[in-house]
């Protein structure tokens, strides 16, 4: 991450042209709808005040539906504890900085509501560097990115069926066992060693 003296990057720029948008409260995140996260990135990279010119890393994250606590204050001014809903959704994370103007990092967040059938924009259009991360979320979280030119898995083998970093995953009770060469190797060690077998 590079790090920097200056104070947090301003959104209003970006705000003002996106209304839609929100700021996600701790990260200052941007959160974005596939529909339009394209022309955001676009946006971000062609503004002056902005020159977003490098896409640092790529990232999604899982969550269930579930419920959280919160403190909010009332309308009398005490502090209460108030539960909130939380739906199921997954988040596809971008990290941009400006190379050019020495500042970052610009935190795009992509909302995706069906963790059912999660399907995201690509940005690999507009930053080269989403293509091998993209596809990481894919092959990890099972994110589909449209405008994707060469989704497909890099982590995991083809024939996987499941996506490993998704929080309800079940680990398999065993895996494809391939015997190698180099299986029995202790054994001939340990025969080595009490002067059994040469080898």
């Amino acid at each position: 991450m590079l790090v920097s003296e200056e104070p947090a990057i301003d959104l209003t720029v970006v705000l003002e042209r996106f209304p839609d948008l929100e700021v996600e409260e701790g990260s200052g995140a941007l959160i974005v709808s596939p529909a339009i996260v394209s022309q955001v990135a676009e946006f971000l990279r062609e503004d002056p005040s902005f020159s977003i010119d490098y896409l640092s890393n790529v990232t999604g994250v899982d969550y269930l539906a579930g419920e959280r606590k919160e403190k909010r204050v009332n309308d009398e001014g005490k502090t209460e504890i108030v539960k909130i809903q939380e739906p199921a959704r997954m988040d596809v994370v971008y990290h941009f900085y400006s190379i050019k103007l020495n500042h970052g990092p610009v935190i795009l967040k992509q909302r995706i509501a069906d963790r059912d059938n999660p399907v995201a924009t690509s940005l690999m259009p507009f930053f080269r560097s989403a293509e091998l991360q993209e596809r990481e979320v894919y092959d990890l979280f099972g994110i589909h990115f449209d405008g994707h030119s060469d989704l497909r898995r890099i982590l995991m083998w083809e024939e996987f069926e499941d996506f490993p970093m998704r929080r309800d995953y079940c680990e398999p009770d065993d895996y494809e066992y391939e015997p190698t060469p180099h299986g029995d190797v202790l054994e001939k060690a340990k025969a080595h060693l009490s002067g059994g077998e040469e080898s």
